[in-house]
């Protein structure tokens, strides 16, 4: 195999928390009378952190006072209710697994806060990760590549040994910075044809496929 390390987006990759998201959001919003999203509303603005999401979520016009703390808002009710919703995707735990059993190091990093990530990491993956990094003051969210970076370090794995999977224009262009292979999945938050236009080349529908890809790579 090529690859020592398969580094995981979090959110739409391994982890279906969109109803958690949008819940938080929706009652972040609506403490300050703003309107509210629904899921497939939501989804496209997903991707590059909480403060962005909230960014994008408010209506033209708002003031940075109040995007502030509509920010301020939705990280306590997430951090709240995290993961009350929250389940891995279909098929994503016997992946990991077989993955594991092929004696591959698995980690996840995200935008989504440390704090948030940590304990979500934990709960749904239980015993399958090696390490599990969020976004933090020292290191620059995705698309920069110091998450990718600080995870083959931490690892003990040369970067080039990586393979980066994820759902979004955000992963494709953090693995190409990292400069290491990328995998993107049509269950998350981007459609197909999304992720061919962002310059995505290897695409699979099923969580078994990439254990096939890896394997037969």
């Amino acid at each position: 195999m090529r690859y020592d390390a398969i580094l995981f987006d979090y959110d739409g990759t391994v982890a279906d928390s969109l109803p958690d998201i949008v819940f938080s959001v929706n009652v972040a919003m609506r403490q300050y009378g703003l309107p509210e999203y629904d899921a497939e509303t939501l989804a496209p603005l997903l991707g590059y952190g909480a403060h962005v999401l909230m960014e994008k979520a408010v209506p033209p016009g708002t003031s940075d006072e109040l995007k502030e703390k509509l920010y301020t808002a939705y990280v306590s009710y997430y951090a709240a209710l995290a993961n009350d919703r929250t389940v891995p995707y279909p098929g994503i735990l016997p992946m990991m697994r077989r993955l594991r059993e092929d004696g591959l190091k698995l980690a996840v990093i995200s935008n989504k806060p440390d704090a948030a990530v940590q304990p979500g990491a934990a709960k749904l993956f239980s015993g399958l990760l090696s390490l599990a990094v969020g976004e933090r003051p020292e290191v620059r969210r995705k698309p920069w590549p110091d998450m990718v970076q600080t995870a083959a370090k931490d690892l003990g794995v040369a970067l080039d040994r990586c393979l980066y999977v994820g759902d979004t224009e955000v992963d494709i262009d953090t693995a190409r910075n990292a400069g290491i292979d990328c995998v993107c999945v049509t269950w998350g938050f981007r459609t197909r044809e999304e992720l061919k236009v962002a310059g995505g080349t290897v695409i699979i529908d099923r969580p078994d496929e990439l254990a096939a890809y890896v394997e037969n790579g």
